[in-house]
């Protein structure tokens, strides 16, 4: 044992956590919410109102939450994850029932004066509930028959339901969260395989149901598939978010027209330019060079919490973190990808870049339990 080792054991054990916190992933969320909090000051012609500083002070918010969870031993979140996830399954089936709708989908439950949306908290239980599961089974049975069905269920119930709310975007990332956290446990390829070719059925299926009495999604859903396909059938209409996300794109070019100069954004043009479409707002005005640094702070927080997954030794803690890992790059790469028109528009918000409250809370909890993995791995007994 070195003498700085011997010496910080030696330590109180709330100082020797918040020495143990992974600094370099907290500088880089800081620096990521930066962007965040530079773009919404721009969109709203430079004023902190109504956008950036209520950001700014949500993401304090965050931040407290994450330095909690972090410093919550990692046994804890084991144990009240069926807990956590029940809770969430009610939460939905409340929404389904007694939910508060807006713009045309019932996604909240108001209690009191909170405004709850649990389909954000499916995707972090979700994921809880999956690897205290692996955590639990023998690995020997990973890939039995019975065993993935289980997992199966326990990814695919919250994901009908949020998807009955409808939700299409926030049910992918349910979905494929869980189905990290399945693949990352160990379970054979062989269900994966099936897995595609069974989603390449049910993509046919969607499609043949239009127009039918058996119609598997809603009409303005097809309308966004549409205008995915060929986004000039409807250029005023369906196709109008991405016809004005893509003259941003290419206006900005190598090096953006400047600070405040997007005219995308300024003249709105540009719909939803704080939230789903903040990243051409961004690459607009900072051009290639801001929207690829944006992109590379995404994938150095992604090999940051990779090697905490690699370093942790408690299988739960390193399912649990390949699950948020999987999570926020899915965020992301969604994101980018149907705002260049690589992918439909299933409302999927930038993270940590993007206004918002529900979604930034919730990922700060998730990266609260990457640093909970992190402080309480083999070095530091619980």
């Amino acid at each position: 044992m070195s003498y700085l080792e011997y010496n910080t054991r030696q330590m109180p054990s709330g100082l020797r956590k918040v020495l143990y916190l992974n600094w370099p992933l907290i500088a880089l969320l800081i620096m990521v919410a930066g962007y965040g909090f530079v773009m919404l000051y721009s969109v709203a012609g430079g004023s902190l109102t109504p956008w950036a500083e209520p950001q700014i002070k949500r993401f304090g918010i965050g931040l407290l939450c994450m330095l909690i969870v972090a410093f919550t031993p990692l046994w804890f979140w084991r144990s009240i994850a069926g807990v956590a996830y029940g809770v969430t399954i009610l939460l939905l089936l409340g929404v389904e029932f007694f939910g508060s709708v807006g713009m045309g989908a019932k996604r909240w439950l108001v209690i009191g004066p909170m405004r709850l949306q649990p389909s954000e908290l499916a995707k972090i239980t979700t994921i809880l509930a999956l690897a205290a599961y692996y955590d639990w089974i023998d690995m020997k049975k990973i890939s039995h028959p019975v065993h993935v069905v289980i997992a199966a269920l326990i990814a695919l119930v919250p994901t009908l339901l949020v998807l009955r709310q409808p939700d299409l975007g926030t049910a992918m990332l349910i979905a494929a969260g869980g189905g990290v956290v399945i693949f990352a446990a160990g379970v054979h390829w062989g269900y994966f395989a099936a897995l595609i070719g069974s989603a390449a059925g049910l993509v046919t299926a969607v499609l043949q149901s239009r127009g039918t009495e058996w119609q598997l999604l809603k009409d303005y859903q097809y309308r966004r598939i549409d205008a995915f396909l060929d986004p000039t059938l409807d250029p005023l209409g369906a196709g109008y978010h991405i016809n004005q996300s893509m003259i941003a794109l290419g206006s900005g070019g190598w090096s953006g027209r400047g600070f405040m100069e997007g005219t995308q954004a300024r003249l709105n043009f540009l719909p939803e330019k704080h939230t789903d479409f903040i990243f051409t707002t961004l690459a607009e005005e900072f051009g290639f060079v801001g929207a690829s640094s944006l992109l590379l702070l995404y994938m150095m927080i992604i090999a940051v919490c990779l090697l905490t997954a690699l370093r942790t030794t408690n299988r739960f803690g390193a399912l649990l973190v390949m699950g948020v890992i999987g999570n926020f790059f899915l965020y992301f790469a969604v994101n980018m990808a149907m705002v260049m028109g690589l992918a439909p528009v299933v409302g999927v918000p930038l993270p940590l870049v993007s206004f918002g409250g529900s979604a930034m809370l919730v990922l700060m909890v998730g990266f609260g339990l990457v640093h909970s993995a992190h402080i309480h791995r083999a070095r530091l007994p619980s």
